[in-house]
């Protein structure tokens, strides 16, 4: 047969063909993207948020057989009816609206004194956490630290995950990916089809997360920048995994879901290959992430006093210990103006040691520790990338105010 048609025509039948493959791998790529960027949409963005875990691929972590009931205590005024952002007045209840709130939760001394729900959300929704999923990964890094599966941040990541060898990864710590300053090129602009971040979607949506892990360049020297990289998260999770030889979610399920009697399952995304999105992926009830913020507030202990993680990792999560971590505005090391250690983000101006996880479009996990105080919120602001900073800055000025408000307010 070869004979008959000739090598020629068979070379430009197999260009033809490879031409065709690309077409269509172009094409599932566009499809990918433009579905994406369509939960985004203002029209769509509520019922998204708490429905792609259902339109994509996910996997369930289920929820212990004992669940910790939250206490409940009646407050007449939880939350003041202003707080300051900028220097000037801001209305608590006009902010909880503007910020297309879908659910906000507020604990103070172990005791739950509010729960809201809008825009569709109920009690029931798992909610997408997007980039507070980061910081869960980072308790579980210190679980990992704890049980002697890691020796300790200095440790290089390909020691954990040799099929890093060679990548932008190699010569990297985990110190360096748990402060996302490990120097390779990213662009985290998700109204940017074309960024790092849009691209490493697409990957989880038709391939591996790994496999793309691979092919990013490294752009600085590791531990000089703090720039924020989702990619980083992935790979503390490929660490999570290499080390202790156990998927991700089983490890996220027996050492963190199973321990802090959760109400509900935790829904994950995966990619193609069954790698779940540690970046951004988990889906929750919002009491349930209350209940992940308990243990952060209580040094690492559950409702039951059983230790979760080690209150030495919590504090080192938090605490910025070198110049492009720290916060301030104008910092030549990190275009952030917050603090960032572990995954966890430092107000700009500390209120008594607190910190918090932030996820896109306006997801909360806020702790204040000396108040007593977590406070879960979950949201769907749909100009996010335009007004980000004051998204943030403006909610975190709120919970600081409800965090003094609760400390200087006596039971009602």
């Amino acid at each position: 047969m070869l004979k008959k048609i000739g090598w020629g025509v068979l070379a430009v039948v197999l260009v033809f063909a490879a031409g065709a493959f690309y077409f269509r791998q172009d094409i599932a790529e566009i499809r990918a993207v433009m579905a994406y960027a369509d939960a985004f949409k203002p029209e769509n963005i509520d019922q998204k948020f708490r429905s792609l875990y259902k339109e994509y691929a996910s996997t369930t972590v289920e929820a212990s057989k004992e669940t910790y009931v939250l206490p409940r205590e009646y407050r007449a005024a939880p939350m003041p009816e202003s707080f300051v952002y900028k220097g000037e007045t801001a209305s608590t209840a006009d902010y909880i609206l503007d910020s297309h709130t879908t659910g906000l939760a507020i604990m103070h001394n172990g005791k739950l004194i509010h729960e809201y729900y809008d825009r569709g959300n109920t009690a029931e929704t798992h909610a997408i956490q997007m980039s507070v999923s980061k910081s869960m990964a980072s308790i579980l890094i210190g679980v990992a630290i704890d049980e002697g599966y890691i020796d300790s941040v200095e440790d290089q990541v390909v020691q954990y995950v040799p099929e890093l060898k060679g990548t932008a990864y190699d010569g990297v710590r985990l110190k360096d990916v748990l402060e996302m300053s490990s120097g390779v090129r990213w662009n985290e602009d998700y109204a940017d089809l074309d960024s790092d971040i849009v691209q490493s979607v697409v990957a989880i949506l038709l391939g591996s997360q790994d496999e793309f892990t691979k092919e990013i360049p490294r752009e600085m020297e590791p531990g000089t920048y703090n720039r924020y990289s989702s990619i980083d998260t992935h790979v503390i999770g490929w660490v999570l995994r290499g080390a202790t030889g156990k998927p991700y979610q089983e490890w996220f399920s027996n050492k963190l879901w199973s321990k802090i009697g959760a109400e509900s399952s935790a829904e994950l995304m995966i990619d193609q290959e069954g790698q779940p999105v540690v970046f951004g992926g988990v889906n929750i009830r919002l009491r349930d992430m209350l209940r992940v913020g308990l243990v952060l507030e209580r040094g690492g202990l559950n409702h039951n006093g059983e230790r979760i993680v080690s209150e030495e990792w919590i504090k080192a999560s938090v605490t910025p210990d070198e110049p492009r971590l720290m916060p301030g505005y104008n910092n030549p090391q990190s275009p952030s103006p917050l603090g960032y250690k572990y995954q966890w983000w430092m107000p700009l101006e500390s209120d008594q040691g607190d910190f918090t996880a932030i996820g896109i479009n306006g997801q909360f996990l806020y702790i204040n520790p000396a108040r007593n105080v977590v406070i879960a919120k979950t949201s769907t602001y749909p100009s996010y990338h335009e007004d980000e900073d004051m998204v943030i800055m403006k909610s975190i000025a709120m919970f600081q105010a409800i965090a003094r408000h609760l400390s200087d307010v006596p039971n009602s």
